[in-house]
């Protein structure tokens, strides 16, 4: 599913990004880095909420679509929105993935995976430094 942006892209200078993240964020959303398995935020968290774009706000999924892959990242079946996301093509590390990235600002959140549950058997993997979370009851569309 690739998103078609609805509002204006959000873009930054570097040195602002550098400015408005820590670092292990800068590295993950703006130079296509992943944070080492079990260790980020959110992996092992069931709370009711929203997850939010580090670097820009947006909302990418929310509480009712993660589900526990045992992968060691947080994994979601399904963004929050249509315009959420995008995919592009990884051929990166000697394989062939679909890179995810907010659709607002482009920063990287990580890879999906037609592994996932129903109903669409996608399993969004994203790096938790790439996302806040958000308490509250995001109830599905």
């Amino acid at each position: 599913m690739s998103a078609t942006m609805t509002g204006p892209k959000i873009e930054k200078t570097d040195a602002e990004w550098r400015e408005q993240l820590t670092p292990e964020q800068y590295r993950i959303t703006r130079q296509h880095g992943t944070e080492r398995a079990f260790t980020g935020p959110y992996w092992d968290s069931f709370e009711t909420g929203l997850y939010r774009c580090v670097c820009c706000n947006t909302p990418l999924f929310r509480s009712d679509t993660k589900f526990d892959a045992g992968c060691g990242w947080p994994s979601y079946f399904e963004p929050a929105s249509p315009t959420a996301v995008k995919e592009y093509r990884d051929e990166s590390h000697g394989m062939v993935r679909t890179e995810i990235r907010c659709g607002a600002c482009d920063a990287h959140l990580g890879h999906v995976f037609p592994d996932g549950p129903p109903p669409t058997g996608l399993r969004y993997c994203i790096n938790g430094h790439a996302m806040v979370f958000e308490a509250g009851n995001y109830a599905a569309r």
